[in-house]
């Protein structure tokens, strides 16, 4: 058994005994490998995301919350690199950071011969011009969005004057010309798109933002008609 197929069998066999643990050494048994070679593993998972931990004592042993867990998902080759593709455009998004974490997990998760097949195609296709230079989105400004912190901006407009602003954030509006990050403004009373490249500065603070309705009509961005995403194709 590879490792990714033995990290799937773990992850199954914890699930199927939840709430109850199993032990390092139950598990090296289970899967003939050394406790050493488990504890890597279970150390992997956690660092992907997968919520196993450990319960101390001498009943003890590694548990996971069944709740939080979904059953193994399998990638093709075709659909790894798609997504490479697609993340290829998300230079100087707020998503991008993001975006290359989840593609290291689906090739983690990946068995080891589509995960071959999927490098090997990757260095296949072939893409014309550079990616752009884009400062990355600053780390803080998405978690905020998340944890709907208010935030303080140091903010250039077009016109070239720069202000500092309290901000209430909203949520993010893409463009063909660029990404936004759209908030209730407090300086100026009433909703706002902040062009990402224009932040001079930003600073999370402790106060929490109530929550808004945000209408199409709110939002000042001559482009088009604004629509939601949503995660069904």
């Amino acid at each position: 058994m590879n490792r990714t197929d033995r990290m799937y069998a773990i992850v199954e066999e914890l699930r199927a005994v939840s709430p109850r643990p199993r032990s390092a050494s139950w598990l090296a048994g289970r899967f003939e490998v050394s406790r050493r070679t488990i504890e890597r593993d279970i150390s992997a998972l956690q660092q992907t995301g997968v919520p196993v931990w450990a319960e101390p004592g001498r009943t003890g042993g590694y548990c996971l919350d069944r709740a939080r867990t979904l059953p193994p998902v399998n990638f093709s080759p075709d659909e790894a690199v798609a997504v490479a593709v697609a993340l290829g455009g998300m230079a100087g998004t707020p998503f991008a950071a993001a975006g290359s974490t989840a593609l290291r997990k689906i090739l983690a998760a990946m068995r080891d011969d589509d995960a071959t097949a999927a490098h090997d195609l990757a260095g296949r296709v072939h893409l014309l011009g550079a990616p752009p230079e884009v400062p990355p989105v600053p780390a803080v400004l998405a978690h905020a969005i998340s944890a709907r912190r208010v935030l303080r901006l140091r903010y250039t407009d077009r016109a070239g004057t720069g202000t500092t602003r309290d901000v209430e954030p909203l949520g993010y509006v893409g463009s063909s010309t660029g990404w936004y990050l759209l908030a209730w403004c407090r300086l100026r009373d009433g909703i706002r798109a902040f062009r990402l490249d224009r932040i001079d500065g930003v600073t999370a603070t402790s106060e929490h933002a109530p929550r808004r309705v945000v209408r199409p009509e709110d939002v000042q961005i001559p482009e088009g008609d604004l629509r939601t995403l949503t995660l069904l194709g």
